[in-house]
């Protein structure tokens, strides 16, 4: 059976069971049996790292280093005489990993050449304090361990971390979260590229204190993923003591559908994109396992499946453009595997996106690095694919793939090929995928094993006393879903809720409204809309958060001026930050007016209306009337009650 090229991607999507975000219910969630967990790392703000006495937070351009390490990793056998899967991966990628070091952030305890010092105080008071707030059990003495990491990230290999809170739980507006744990560690470095067998890496983020607060995988729906990780953001943020800004926050996103296995979906941006992305990754899974399904039709047994190939000559391929690194072609045969490749796993992407991805990531082939026989718009002519299949003595119901890359590279490429179709037989594999915005994932690395963390022989264990626990629980901030419902109580816009959470000014806004008693429907919208647009458009505007707003508050109830006058003194605030408020008046060419002479003017200005014979309703009288005053009446006079007075 010869693929059709007809076959379009909705039919491909529909033989796999997807169904567009916006469209599904959590009908359709119960259905393909969604569930879900969260790692949200937050960095803490602290001025040492975590086991040395390197500053933290000070980074430096790409460019801008004043050493590069080099260092090759190689697996090692396991006390039980195994080795790890994530590290046979990584060293058949025989990558070269290239560290940039900076003085300034960096020393030997790095590059492993030094014990650790001491765990920094500082982040591990900060640790417990957010423990508690996510009421978890805080341990009675902390043990560091060693957990494995594999990648180049951390070049010992290994990243220092050690559990400060067991057993809690989140309490969302309409459902609890419980927590596995809470965790303490040092920070990875950042990664600059990963091309071929090179991965470079920046490490003024590296050893950086950081917690990782776990969830069990209680969400059901992806909506619900995000909340659970806004929450938690927003608790850490609530203290104060956290950093913010690009990657002080990052979330990895376990998920799975009925049948499937745990995805890790790593180093997740922004919270945003975490719906499409777990929709995404479990529809991906239902539609493997659909696939699955298919193939053990044709195919009986997984062991004794196996791929054919051949070398070919660039002039079989005449007329086809091929990347300028594709120094070796070889076809490969894949028994019993028609109609696989074109299957349908993302939005955009199908079956053979998950070997083209393994190219990349294991045999280091960069992309576009396979052709395939089942393309939607087909590069290799039909003709050329029957003189393939002919050399590789093709079944009716095969598929084809042609490797193009570096000679040295190839037999790993085969390798990877016949090794990810062979788990396509069995279901899911175990895996950490890279997320895009648009919510689609790549291949990253084999998921690491279970077995991969072992105490730290060069870190005592540090006890917690009861009094110093309970020192750390006075003054804690109140619990977000208190907050929640205090801004429901006061009638605040939901829209704002995020704003007003993530730049952690609910103190702020309570303190304006009792102390000042200022309408709490305009405050929350006041920072939740005004001051979030002012951040978007103009220079300087985190410069206000803080006494500033507050002093603004105090000065309009002192002189007696109408709050709403705020929201057009802000762009003037932030463009002149050291300006007085008066001052600002007085550029903005505010005049201060008497109600009694704003009222004066509406008789004449109503008569103006009704003579001019203007068409319209009593609210149209109302609105054109309203045009007229509303700049003098600003900062004068309550607008509900100028409209009702009109």
């Amino acid at each position: 059976m010869k693929f059709d090229p007809k076959h379009n991607h909705a039919e491909s999507q529909w033989k796999a069971g997807y169904i567009p975000r916006k469209k599904a219910t959590q009908k359709d969630y119960n259905r393909i049996g969604f569930m879900s967990g969260l790692e949200v790392h937050q960095q803490l703000l602290t001025k040492e790292k975590l086991f040395c006495h390197c500053p933290a937070g000070i980074f430096n351009g790409h460019d801008d280093y004043d050493a590069e390490l080099i260092r090759h990793m190689r697996p090692t056998l396991s006390e039980l005489g195994e080795y790890d899967g994530t590290a046979l991966m990584e060293f058949k990628t025989r990558k070269e990993i290239y560290y940039r070091l900076k003085n300034q952030s960096a020393c030997t305890y790095e590059v492993d050449d030094t014990p650790p010092f001491p765990m920094n105080r500082e982040a591990l008071g900060i640790a417990i304090e957010i423990s508690l707030l996510s009421k978890l059990n805080v341990v009675g003495e902390v043990h560091i361990t060693r957990k494995q990491y594999l990648d180049g990230s951390i070049p010992t290999g290994f990243q220092r971390t050690a559990i400060i809170g067991v057993e809690g739980e989140l309490e969302l507006p309409h459902k609890k979260i419980r927590l596995i744990q809470l965790s303490i560690e040092e920070d990875s470095c950042r990664e600059i590229s990963d091309v071929g067998h090179k991965r470079v890496y920046k490490t003024d983020r590296l050893g950086m204190p950081l917690i990782e607060t776990v969830t069990y995988p209680d969400c059901v729906n992806p909506v619900e993923v995000k909340e659970t990780c806004d929450y938690i953001r927003f608790l850490n943020r609530s203290t104060g003591k956290v950093r913010t800004g690009m990657g002080a926050g990052r979330q990895d996103v376990n998920v799975s559908c009925r049948g499937g296995s745990r995805v890790e979906i790593k180093g997740v941006a922004h919270t945003k994109w975490i719906p499409e992305l777990t929709h995404n990754e479990a529809f991906r899974q239902w539609s493997l396992l659909l696939m699955r399904d298919m193939l053990k039709q044709r195919i009986k047994s997984s062991s004794k499946w196996k791929v054919s190939h051949v070398e070919l000559d660039k002039s079989m391929l005449k007329g086809v453009e091929l990347p300028g690194h594709a120094e070796k072609l070889i076809a490969v045969n894949l028994p019993n595997f028609e109609g696989a490749l074109s299957w349908f796993t993302q939005p955009g992407k199908m079956f053979a996106n998950e070997l083209s991805e393994r190219l990349k990531v294991i045999a280091c082939i960069e992309r576009p690095n396979m052709l395939h026989s089942e393309e939607f718009e087909p590069t290799i002519a039909e003709s050329q694919w029957n003189e393939i299949r002919e050399l590789l003595n093709a079944g009716e119901n095969d598929a084809q793939i042609i490797i193009t890359g570096p000679a040295d590279d190839i037999t790993t490429a085969l390798e990877a090929v016949e090794e990810r179709c062979r788990m396509a037989l069995e279901g899911i594999p175990n895996e950490t995928r890279k997320s895009f915005e648009d919510g689609t994932t790549i291949f990253e690395r084999v998921l690491p094993g279970a077995d991969r963390m072992y105490p730290d022989t060069d870190s005592a264990p540090i006890p917690l006393e009861d009094e110093y626990i309970q020192s750390l629980g006075k003054n804690m901030p109140e619990d977000i879903i208190e907050r929640y419902r205090k801004l429901k109580e006061w009638n605040v816009p939901e829209d704002t809720y995020t704003y007003i959470f993530s730049k952690d000014h609910f103190p702020l806004i309570e303190k304006i409204i009792n102390e000042l008693e200022v309408d709490p429907v305009f405050v929350g919208t006041f920072f939740g809309h005004a001051l979030k647009h002012a951040k978007g458009q103009y220079t300087g505007a985190d410069e206000l958060y803080g006494s500033k707003i507050y002093k603004l508050f105090a000065y309009l109830k002192k002189e007696k001026l109408d709050y709403r006058l705020a929201k057009s003194i802000l762009p003037e605030l932030v463009e002149h930050p050291k300006m007085d408020f008066e001052s600002i008046l007085i550029e903005m060419k505010f005049k201060r007016t008497k109600t009694k002479f704003i009222l004066e003017k509406l008789p004449l200005l109503i008569e103006k209306f009704n003579k001019e014979k203007k068409v319209g309703s009593d609210s149209n009288r109302v609105n054109w009337v309203m045009g007229q005053v509303k700049k003098l009446a600003i900062g004068n006079m309550d607008l509900k009650e100028l409209s009702e007075k009109i």
